[in-house]
């Protein structure tokens, strides 16, 4: 694929070759498809230019694509990394030019306008997009996603929406969030100039009238409910999941009408004031309205979201301001005051409550843990609250959506309050903590555990307790001086971690930073009563849930008790037990050994030829081996995932293998973000992991990892890592967040609220980062120095280091990568790329046909045809 970030590579061919072009006003998606060098060069140099011109006097210029139409508006931006369809439909954003932080957008292109049994569109928050123009950096014109239809830039061709692509949006986010919310143009070649272009500033209409419905609407639940309950929506801008969570969610009866309905004298057991777009004192006639109800039905609860919040704050006698550029994104953490949780949120509003003008009996109810803005009120004895984010989101986190379950308890019970309790627990200090380190040097485990040891050890230090370290290599930065206290170059096996606890007395272990080494220990430990014979404590995961990670059986009743799927699978011990449970499970199956480092011994077995080979060899490192269903062809992602003692849990990064299931974690190229997850699937992966990790009583870091069907929306859970990973270092390194440093604070009794983000130093560790970069991890194998090893990735790990690149664009990544893997790489190259083939397609050629066109043919095949559902 070939982005706007290529054009200058592209350019100096050009000029190589002799080509002068004219700039044309060419659309952006009819892309060529001959192949043709000289085809491709004219369409890149034809794109219809675009300019940003905001009103302090910045001028940036782009491409565009979309309609070809000049816009004005309020110019504001969005942190979000996904669910793009969902922010550009909605109505809050009615009057502005969306900015989108991420650079890469379009990559999942946008689905159908199907509707869901209520009649509303499936996979939209309204009927329309509601904005006046986008803001990307590098526009995906290759969408990959099976419920892809059409490319983002042919939707907003049909909805008259102009885009602009190729501009630096991190330097315009600067610009917003140093000088605030501007007005801005959108100006495109071809259409209406700058100077005939008035700009219109949004924030002086009432668009809430504009976006608001004309008529009133009844939805029902699609199966009979047993709930006989009404519930009356006031539409300032409301947002279709919110309907679905009343309707399908809660089983209620909903009437919406219009903002400005005067619903004194309706009947209705309550009322939810809904989000919407501008400023709230434009919505006088809805804030009169409910004023009426507080005054005169005072047990009729009231739900207020986003703009509700406000419009319940000026009904009550508070005031609200605009703030400097608002919050919009997925990733806003808030504070709970009644239990100082903290949850993920998804917000879009540039305007809040003064809860300092709260009047008597009304207090805040949650804040906002970044900027300290309130995120919600409640009325102390009244069945009224509001939230100023999206419990419902779309996109982003649900975390928040017991909220709706709040407002049905209050119209079930309306004098009754939502019993909360704040979390407390006796401080525990430690004087000695022993921290196991990785084993010896070896593929699987190295480099990554040291990092992870060094960032325990960095913590403890902060915290002034004694550290102990066992390690038996001598060339790490965890056992350098100045590092650990006392330092223990020993093997981590159970007999010599016991004689270093005689001797040391320590009172707490750290087992989750040495890999799996030395969890394998630790449990050992554990089963053979050490810890408890000698009172040391095992600080942060405890070992009964590691033990219910690495037992598959446990693992897949857990998986069970949360609903979600494991991939089928059998734990056995013998070669005969694992031909029955391969021929129980279905060829081909995944044979692969309990509690191995890097996927040693592991192979596909097609046959039962295969399968006696497979287990025979794996049984030699392991007393365990497994059985997998295969999942050949499908995605594989994996989330971050940090949990502490309060059971505050947050995702800090999730990331993609650039191949398919089938290949080792540690063989793989991976993305981070994911590149081809839509909301739904972002989200839904990342609730499920917060499920998981909640159940098994995770405290610290782990990682989960799942298998995606590429055609459809199934997943399952490969597996749970209840430990620091060589993941956990490329994704601290990834985005900023020392997950190792975080974990072992966590271990110590810490919370996330409580800790400080490491690069802001002011506000809250519990948050989840959200990128405006690509990062690309690329293998390094030494097939030199190791020349008896088959050449061919899989899933045993045979790589010997790794590079981590980071760029604004897929592509400038991935090739930062390829040529800090090897210095003779020019990046991707086709030449290279057929010599490769050729070296290795001795068996093609001994048959007649080209190796070339075999194993071309054998990859197609193979992403081409994953395992069926």
């Amino acid at each position: 694929a070939i982005s706007s970030r290529t054009l200058p590579h592209l350019c100096l061919l050009k000029s190589r070759m002799g080509l002068d072009f004219v700039n044309g006003g060419g659309p952006m998606d009819t892309k060529p498809v001959n192949g043709d060098t000289k085809d491709l060069l004219q369409w890149l140099n034809d794109r219809r230019k675009c300019d940003l011109e905001l009103a302090n006097g910045t001028m940036m210029q782009g491409y565009s694509f979309g309609a070809s139409t000049s816009v004005s508006g309020e110019v504001v931006f969005n942190t979000g990394m996904v669910g793009y369809p969902e922010s550009l439909t909605d109505p809050s954003y009615a009057g502005q030019i969306l900015v989108f932080t991420y650079p890469l957008v379009g990559n999942y292109g946008i689905p159908s306008d199907e509707k869901d049994p209520l009649g509303l569109p499936k996979w939209f928050e309204s009927h329309k997009i509601h904005l006046k123009g986008v803001v990307i950096s590098d526009y995906s014109y290759e969408p990959s996603h099976y419920s892809c239809i059409r490319s983002l830039g042919e939707w907003l061709s049909s909805q008259g929406i102009p885009g602009i692509y190729g501009v630096d949006t991190r330097a315009i986010t600067k610009v917003i969030r140093e000088s605030g919310s501007m007005l801005g143009k959108l100006v495109v070649q071809g259409s209406t100039p700058s100077a005939s272009l008035e700009i219109d500033d949004p924030n002086h209409r009432n668009l809430v009238a504009e976006v608001s419905r004309k008529e009133k609407e009844v939805f029902v639940p699609v199966e009979e409910s047993k709930r006989q309950v009404h519930v009356l929506a006031v539409d300032c801008g409301m947002k279709n999941n919110i309907i679905r969570y009343l309707v399908n969610g809660l089983g209620l009866r909903v009437t919406v009408v219009p903002w400005d309905y005067d619903f004194t004298q309706d009947s209705f057991d309550g009322l939810f004031l809904s989000n919407g777009p501008g400023d709230p004192t434009m919505c006088a006639k809805t804030v009169e309205h409910v004023k009426y109800v507080m005054k005169h039905r005072p047990d009729t609860p009231i739900f207020g979201i986003c703009l509700g919040n406000q419009i319940l704050a000026l009904a009550a006698g508070a005031s609200t301001y605009k703030m400097r550029f608002g919050n919009r994104g997925m990733n806003q953490p808030v504070v709970d005051l009644r239990t100082q949780r903290c949850y993920i949120t998804a917000q879009n509003h540039g305007f809040a409550v003064d809860q300092t003008t709260l009047p008597q009996h009304w207090v805040p109810l949650m804040v906002n843990a970044n900027d300290g803005t309130n995120e919600g009120i409640i009325h102390s004895s009244k069945p009224w609250f509001s939230v100023q984010f999206h419990p419902e989101a779309k996109g982003g986190p649900t975390d928040t959506d017991f909220l709706f379950n709040y407002f049905l308890q209050f119209i079930a019970e309306p004098t009754a309050s939502v019993v909360t309790t704040m979390p407390y627990s006796v401080p525990s200090l430690y004087r000695k903590v022993l921290v196991l380190g990785s084993g010896g040097l070896t593929i699987g485990q190295a480099g990554e555990f040291d990092y992870s040891g060094s960032q325990a050890i960095k913590a403890l230090k902060e915290a002034g307790v004694m550290s102990v370290l066992i390690n038996p290599n001598i060339a790490t930065v965890q056992t350098s001086a100045g590092m650990a206290d006392r330092v223990y170059f020993l093997p981590v096996t159970p007999e010599f971690v016991v004689k270093v606890i005689e001797r040391e007395k320590p009172d707490g272990i750290f087992a989750a930073f040495g890999g799996q080494t030395a969890l394998n220990c630790a449990v050992k430990l554990y089963q053979a009563g050490v810890f408890e014979k000698y009172n040391v404590k095992v600080l942060g995961t405890q070992i009964d849930a590691i033990m219910k990670t690495e037992d598959r059986d446990l693992f897949s009743k857990v998986a069970d008790a949360c609903g979600e799927k494991i991939a089928e699978s059998s734990c056995c011990d013998s070669v005969p037990d694992a031909i029955t449970a391969a021929e129980k499970i279905g060829y081909p199956v995944l044979v692969r050994a309990a509690y191995a480092l890097g996927g040693l011994g592991s192979g596909f077995a097609y046959n039962e030829e295969d399968l006696k080979k497979l287990v025979s060899v794996a049984l030699v490192n392991s007393p365990q081996v497994i059985i997998d269903k295969s999942l050949k062809g499908w995605k594989e992602l994996e989330y971050e995932v940090v949990r502490d003692k309060n059971d505050n849990c947050i995702t800090v990064c999730n990331m993609e293998n650039f191949d398919p299931m089938g290949v080792h974690t540690g063989e793989s190229i991976v993305i981070a973000p994911s590149q081809t997850l839509s909301n739904d699937e972002y989200y839904r992966l990342r609730q499920c992991a917060l499920k998981i990790i909640r159940h098994l009583g995770i405290v610290g870091e782990c990682n989960i990892q799942y298998a995606v069907d590429p055609h459809s929306s199934e997943f399952r859970i490969i597996e749970v890592n209840a430990r620091l990973s060589r993941s956990s270092a490329l994704a601290s390194k990834a985005t900023g967040y020392p997950l190792a440093y975080v974990a072992a604070k966590l271990a110590l009794g810490h919370d996330l609220v409580q800790l400080r983000n490491s690069v802001t130093r002011c506000t809250t560790a519990c948050f989840e980062p959200s990128l405006d970069y690509v990062v690309a991890k690329v293998p390094r194998w030494d097939l030199q120095k190791f020349s008896t090893v088959d050449a061919r990735i899989g899933s045993a790990m045979q790589s010997v280091g790794e590079v981590m690149a980071i760029g604004r664009s897929f592509e400038e990544t991935i090739q930062k990568a390829l040529r800090m893997v090897d210095e003779a790489s020019l990046g991707f190259d086709p030449i290279r790329y057929d010599l490769e083939l050729n070296r290795r397609g001795s068996v093609a050629l001994s048959q007649g046909e080209s190796a070339s066109e075999s194993l071309e043919a054998e990859l197609k095949k193979e992403l081409a045809n994953p395992t069926p559902v």
